[in-house]
This record gives structure tokens, sequence and C-alpha cells, in this order.
């Protein structure tokens, strides 16, 4: 039996562009974020102003619950962890999928914390992409943060303790 080798796909030669290439992709394929995150997202509206800013993709899950996207085909940075808090904190929402090539330390650990430390449930997922052979390529993604019931428990508890 002949099998194939699985290769690794740089993002950008899939998704030139993030906000054309890849956030439409996202938006039109939104159901494989679903699958990955486990609860469904249905797309509200694809560059949704918040005054002078756009965010990539707002959504919302099958309770209502407004949810932020954000993508980033790079290493996560410091704008971008500003543009989440930014758009959250201006629509109310309490979900937000952050979306990056590569996750830094920094920002995971920024991430954890804000798990911990709110109410909201906020996921840092890395995408990658492969194929095998001639295939097609193919996204895949990887949690690298995400809210957990242990977490909160701890935020709370240190929210008591001070």
């Amino acid at each position: 039996m002949a099998i194939g080798k699985l290769e690794k796909v740089e993002l950008r030669s899939i998704w030139k562009n993030e906000a054309t290439d890849f956030t439409c992709w996202l938006e039109n394929n939104i159901e494989d974020l679903s699958d990955f995150l486990g609860f469904s997202l249905e797309v509200i509206e694809r560059e949704k102003k918040v005054g002078s800013f756009s965010i990539d993709l707002y959504a919302q899950t099958a309770d209502g619950e407004k949810v932020i996207i954000e993508n980033q085909l790079e290493k996560t940075d410091h704008g971008h962890l500003g543009q989440v808090i930014t758009y959250f904190t201006n629509l109310e929402a309490k979900c937000v999928v952050w979306i990056a090539k590569e996750a830094r330390q920094e920002h995971a650990n920024a991430i954890n914390w804000l798990n911990e430390s709110t109410d909201l449930n906020f996921f840092l997922i890395q995408v990658e992409a492969y194929k095998i052979g001639d295939s097609k390529p193919a996204p895949y993604f990887k949690m690298v943060c995400e809210p957990n019931a242990d977490m909160k428990a701890i935020g709370a508890k240190k929210k008591d303790f001070t």
C-alpha cells in the first residue's frame, strides 16, 4: 500500500491576503471552526465597524451569544490583542476567538489570565495547513488557550482572597 507524506503548507500560499482571502474563506466555512470549537457559530457580519476599526468576523452562537473572531496570518502581536479587547468591550461580546499562525507565549499568558479573571470566554487558536502529495491544502486548527471550569474557579478564589 502506498502511503503519502503529510506536508506543511505555508498559509500565505493559500490565503495571500488576510482580510480578503482568509477572512472570506472562514466566513464561508464557519462550520469548520464551529466543529473545532464544539459549538455552533453563525456569522452576523464581516468587517463590522467598531468606531474607526473593523472586526474580522462578528458572529453569534445558537444561544445568541455574541462572538468576536479576529484573524492573524502571522505571529500574535500586541496590536491584535488590543483589537480583541477593544472589540469585545464595545460590543459586549461574551466570547472571543483569536486565530493566528503562531501564538507567542506572552499572548497565551494574557489570554489565560483573561479566562481566569473574567466571566468571558477567550480562545487562542493556531491555524496551520497541510496536504498529502498533490492534494488540496487543508486547514488544521490547534487549540492554544481555552476557557475551562477549573480556571474560572481559580480566578473566583483569587478574587475572594483579595
